[in-house]
């Protein structure tokens, strides 16, 4: 029996997807705060549960006769600790046998303010005595549609990466690779990052080159890039979280070029101006 947490959303989705593909339906359960969003998931024979990372008390029932978990980060920065360290301990206790988590690339050394909470996460892991995958994720590819309407708007795209390589991937490379791990039942560390990555330099130039605009990038200091984002409408912590992300990938803390992505996949990783060019602002 397979488990995903956070079934509803976009990573988790893609993951049931990537489940159905090699297990049949009644193998997987969606582990879900709202059942009523999966309906359609119900409808294909998936199992669907309740589970929220804030109502302890829905966790460990809801894991009963799961064998392989995918614990999925909570969006909750802040928060994500504690609640990722109650499914943790659920998971103990309903006597799941491996856990594969969805942590930052080059977590234990990762400069990224939102490393803290994963590296928290891959601790109280390693501490549970669980069978346990570190599925260590680079940024994702359709990251980068959020602003892209606006940088053809304006004729601009601003960030703080400088000429730093990203390797982004796309969402789906991330959960079908998610899903294999749990299928084959891996346990380790996965540093998983798409190739070849791109500079901001060359997003605008695919940008400029898919929408019939003239695109530049411009580079700015953090603390400029973040006033921007918070211009923007952007809630200032949030904007200080992103600003800080694009100034740490301008340091290569973005960057992977092991390959362990493809390898786990089996495929090269979808090629990211394929994925821009699908998400780009009609």
């Amino acid at each position: 029996m397979f488990a995903v947490t956070g079934a509803s959303g976009q990573l988790g989705r893609l993951v049931i997807t990537a489940l159905l593909d090699r297990v049949a339906p009644d193998r997987v359960v969606a582990l879900v705060r709202a059942p009523e969003r999966v309906a359609d998931l119900a409808a294909l024979g998936v199992q669907v549960r309740g589970f929220d990372y804030d109502a302890r008390e829905t966790l460990v029932p809801a894991l009963a006769g799961v064998e392989r978990l995918l614990l999925i980060s909570g969006n909750a920065i802040g928060s994500r600790s504690a609640q990722h360290g109650a499914v943790i301990a659920a998971a103990k206790a309903a006597r799941v046998g491996l856990v594969a988590y969805t942590s930052i690339l080059h977590a234990d050394r990762s400069p990224l303010q939102l490393a803290t909470e994963h590296r928290t996460t891959e601790g109280m892991l390693a501490a549970s005595g669980l069978d346990h995958a570190l599925l260590r994720n680079g940024w994702y590819t359709e990251n980068y549609l959020m602003s892209a309407g606006s940088a053809i708007e304006h004729r601009v795209l601003l960030g703080s990466s400088g000429a730093a390589v990203i390797s982004a991937a796309a969402r789906a490379d991330y959960a079908e690779a998610a899903a294999t791990a749990l299928v084959r039942g891996l346990t380790g560390t996965f540093e998983l990052a798409g190739a070849p990555g791109f500079t901001q330099d060359e997003l605008a130039a695919a940008l400029s080159e898919l929408s019939g605009v003239p695109v530049t990038y411009r580079d700015l200091a953090q603390s400029d890039y973040a006033a921007a984002l918070e211009q923007a409408g952007l809630p200032g912590p949030f904007a200080a979280i992103l600003a800080d992300s694009d100034a740490r990938a301008g340091e290569g803390a973005l960057f992977d070029a092991s390959g362990t992505l493809s390898q786990l996949i089996g495929r090269p990783t979808t090629p990211w101006r394929e994925t821009i060019a699908k998400g780009l602002p009609r």
